[in-house]
């Protein structure tokens, strides 16, 4: 064979096995970055200005904080109330992750009341070195819970792996609608989302609910909030569909799994993630998810709207994007029939 006739084939060799050799690569260096960022946010938490609670600011309070300050290696920020209804107020609007208060006015107790509900794995690592501070400074620890963990949910992550089912279904079902589904219109395809994802979201609340008793969940507002996630996840691919088109899974994928989850809180509360991650979390889809269903849970009467307002800017800028360059990748009106009526 001439070397012409050696260059045709392999580059005819090369054009067929081209989209297998990027995928590829890409799966390995995304297996790194997924297995890294991870790593990175989940392996080691560590508390950054970790808010707590006090009635009153006297020397044993004062010991035993900074006490338990050196043993966390990081900041207690110290919020004092004035009384105990306010400082009830700051642990229901998530506000404090622990009270510290003198025991019946004694010189050498110590009363802790934990919030395992703001945060399971704060509450964890704050009660793993109260013990040691208090005998540190020569007190009595007593420690108690307040907004304790449900009994079906004992480490606090069962809101985290059902946003994640949420999320990763609803940008999974927008990829089948491309891939098994294409000559579907946008709008068309907008409600099909918008159909499983109603659906979906009904079908997590049974089982994890009705079926398991993993959680007892405010069932309208949780349903809702998994289906305005599911909702936006699928948008999010969508939009992702019509810039790039089949690579789509990558940019999305990226964003609200390898970033979005780990940042979300679920399974580390944000108090323990580092920077930026713990700042950027809050303001993608998995994080508000996680947020908004939390609060739903375990503290229903001060749910918050920027969580929604979060999920509502998403779902539109990926609405507004897949509107914009529909015609990119979706097929437009047949306007056959029309023709033939005007004909007539």
């Amino acid at each position: 064979m001439s070397w012409r006739g050696v260059l045709r084939r392999t580059g005819h060799v090369f054009r067929r096995t081209a989209p297998a050799i990027v995928i590829t690569v890409l799966v390995a260096v995304a297996a790194g970055l997924f297995a890294g960022s991870y790593s990175f946010n989940l392996a080691h938490p560590t508390p950054h200005r970790v808010p707590v609670g006090t009635l009153e600011r006297d020397h044993v309070n004062e010991r035993f904080i900074t006490a338990w300050d050196d043993r966390l290696n990081t900041e207690l920020t110290v919020r004092v109330y004035p009384d105990e209804a306010s400082a009830l107020r700051a642990v229901d609007a998530q506000e404090v992750f622990a009270l510290v208060r003198n025991k019946t006015g004694s010189d050498r107790d110590v009363a802790l009341q934990l919030v395992p509900a703001a945060g399971a794995s704060v509450a964890r690592v704050l009660q793993q070195q109260a013990p040691a501070a208090a005998q540190a400074v020569g007190v009595s620890l007593h420690t108690t819970e307040l907004r304790p963990l449900q009994a079906g949910d004992p480490q606090g992550l069962a809101i985290f792996y059902i946003t994640l089912a949420a999320v990763v279904l609803g940008f999974i079902g927008a990829a089948q609608l491309s891939a098994h589904a294409g000559q579907l219109r946008l709008h068309e395809r907008v409600l099909a989302i918008a159909c499983y994802s109603a659906l979906g979201a009904l079908a997590i609340c049974a089982v994890v609910d009705w079926m398991l008793h993993v959680l007892d969940l405010p069932a309208v507002e949780s349903w809702a909030i998994l289906a305005f996630t599911m909702f936006t996840c699928g948008l999010v691919f969508t939009a992702f569909h019509v810039l790039v088109g089949r690579w789509a899974i990558l940019p999305t994928w990226l964003l609200l799994v390898m970033v979005g989850n780990p940042a979300s809180g679920g399974a580390v509360s944000p108090a323990l993630l580092p920077e930026p991650t713990r700042s950027l979390g809050r303001w993608l889809p998995p994080g508000a998810s996680v947020s908004a269903q939390h609060t739903a849970v375990y503290f229903n009467d001060h749910q918050y709207v920027t969580p929604f307002l979060t999920l509502a800017v998403w779902c539109t800028a990926a609405a507004t994007t897949a509107w914009v360059w529909r015609r990119r990748r979706y097929p437009a009106p047949s306007t056959k029939g029309t023709q033939a009526r005007h004909t007539g």
